[in-house]
């Protein structure tokens, strides 16, 4: 699929429904980023941004990138009926590239590309981290087809905690805090959904 069959698709998917994801943050991104002090946050392939729309009603000066214009539009309209203030980016997550060290957190949740434009994605993410700031990158685990439910059946996309950690792995000053599966309920099974989590945060700069 070409990226812009990819993108045609998405905008009809986004067209087809008031809330896709619903508005509710990311469980794992609010347990993480909810205890910090707001900073800078960037959420990348953001859909609607209810991760980016969540942290702005946080105090967070937050920014949305997606390349689905539908989705975007969605995400505006929420944030004026709630006063919250998220600068919404019309871009490709492959092509974008954040300025380096400029946001205290990145979000990446459900971005499911094949491994060498993903860990692309990842390290642009690691380098748009500023001294201290925490990296949350949260998918579909490769086990969720078999043992879980939901997400795309397509191993090749899926993640696992050593295929996140692999792409960040040569950021020395990176750490990595959490690499683990998680699990999820959903209201479409009884068993839980299976995630893949990483939390890596960047060094504080202090010596």
């Amino acid at each position: 699929m070409t990226a812009a069959e990819d993108r045609g698709t998405w905008e009809r998917y986004y067209d087809q429904s008031q809330s896709v994801w619903g508005w509710a943050p990311n469980r794992f991104v609010a347990e993480v980023l909810g205890p910090l002090p707001a900073g800078r946050a960037l959420d990348l392939a953001a859909g609607e941004g209810r991760n980016a729309l969540w942290l702005a009603g946080l105090g967070w000066h937050a920014t949305a990138v997606d390349f689905a214009e539908n989705a975007l539009a969605r995400g505006r309209a929420q944030a004026a009926e709630h006063g919250l203030d998220v600068e919404w980016v019309l871009a490709d997550v492959l092509d974008h590239r954040p300025p380096d060290g400029a946001y205290d957190a990145v979000v990446i949740a459900y971005l499911h590309l094949d491994a060498e434009p993903l860990a692309a994605v990842l390290r642009d993410a690691a380098k748009a981290l500023a001294p201290g700031g925490t990296l949350v990158v949260v998918g579909h685990d490769v086990t969720n087809i078999a043992d879980g439910v939901g997400g795309p059946q397509d191993p090749a996309i899926l993640y696992t905690p050593e295929r996140v950690t692999g792409a960040l792995e040569h950021f020395s000053d990176l750490k990595i805090a959490r690499a683990e599966r998680v699990h999820r309920q959903t209201d479409r099974a009884p068993q839980p959904a299976i995630d893949t989590l990483v939390v890596a945060q960047a060094a504080d700069g202090s010596k």
